[in-house]
Order: structure tokens, then C-alpha cells, then sequence
């Protein structure tokens, strides 16, 4: 996405691109991902750390549930009790997308929705690290033998918009 800007000097148009997409979808994933922890903590009635049959609620029989449980780490709990690592590396990812915003080809439409997605889970998880001191799940996945860890909504776009871009990086060119 770019907007034609007159230039100051020599009356000449330059192209200068917008980023309005990153942050729109950015901003989209932050609200649904803050509200969807904000009704798990606050509506639901779950209690923390229980699963089906004893707390949570099943949406598909061995397979999907909801559930109230929170994370003090990364993914599979990496890290765990060293919230302000995870705050500081997210922050340094932020200022590195803007840093290196053009070898990302930011300027392209797909690259934004990638970004958007990813910058907004970055800054959901985040606000949950700073604001609560651990992040918040829900999302059960379960098949026959074993448990998906609980994750969010924040960590789902983080995960899609990570793999569409590395996609995006490796399929064929158009001529």
C-alpha cells in the first residue's frame, strides 16, 4: 500500500508507502485477544487450572474444550519466571519490524497482514505480562493420547502470521 506524496524539493512525486494495515490488524487481534482473556477471567465461571470433566467447558468431545489456565513463561512454558525477558524481547521484536521495515517488504499487502497479526499478538501477550504477571489461555486442543498446551488468541496469530509469511518468502516468484 503506497500513498503519491509531492515532493519538496523539484515539484516531483515520490511514492511513500503507508503501513495502515499493520496496524488495523494489529489493533483487531489486541481487542479480540484482551476481551476474549477478559471474558475467560471475568464471565466464564472457570476456574483456574481446571480442565473438563471438572471444570472449563467442552465445545467438541475429545477434542476441543475451553478452559482458564495462565502461562508465568513462553510456549510450553519456556522460560517460566522470567516475565521481563519476554517483555524486553518482545519490545526489541516490535523496534525491529520498524527498524528493518523495507528488507520485510512491509510495503506489500501481504506482508502487512502478516505483521499485523504477529504485532498484535506480540503486544496482547505483552499487556499480560506487564499488567497481570502472566499471560492468560484457553484454547484445549486434545487428540487421542495428548494435549495440545493451552494457548490464546494473541499466540494463534502470532503462529499464522509467522507461517504465511515464511510462505510468502518461499513460494515462487511471479514473472
Amino acid at each position: 500500500m503506497t500513498t503519491t506524496i509531492k515532493a519538496a524539493q523539484f515539484g516531483q512525486d515520490q511514492v511513500q508507502p503507508t503501513y495502515r494495515w499493520i496496524g488495523l490488524i494489529s489493533v483487531g487481534i489486541l481487542l479480540m485477544d484482551q476481551l476474549s482473556k477478559w471474558i475467560i477471567v471475568h464471565i466464564s465461571g472457570f476456574q483456574l487450572g481446571l480442565y473438563p470433566p471438572f471444570g472449563g467447558k467442552t465445545i467438541i468431545p475429545g477434542f476441543f474444550n475451553l478452559a482458564y489456565a495462565i502461562n508465568h513463561g513462553a510456549a510450553w512454558g519456556m522460560l517460566e519466571g522470567y516475565s521481563w525477558l519476554l517483555v524486553l524481547f518482545a519490545i526489541v521484536v516490535l523496534i525491529l519490524m520498524i527498524v528493518f521495515r523495507k528488507e520485510l517488504a512491509l510495503h506489500q499487502l501481504s506482508s502487512q497482514w502478516c505483521f499485523g497479526l504477529i504485532s498484535g499478538g506480540i503486544i496482547g501477550n505483552t499487556i499480560d505480562r506487564i499488567f497481570r504477571g502472566h499471560v492468560v489461555d484457553f484454547l484445549d486442543f486434545r487428540l487421542p493420547g495428548y494435549q495440545w498446551p493451552t494457548f490464546n488468541i494473541a499466540d494463534s496469530a502470532i503462529v499464522v502470521g509467522t507461517f504465511i509469511y515464511i510462505y510468502l518468502q518461499f513460494r515462487p516468484q511471479k514473472p
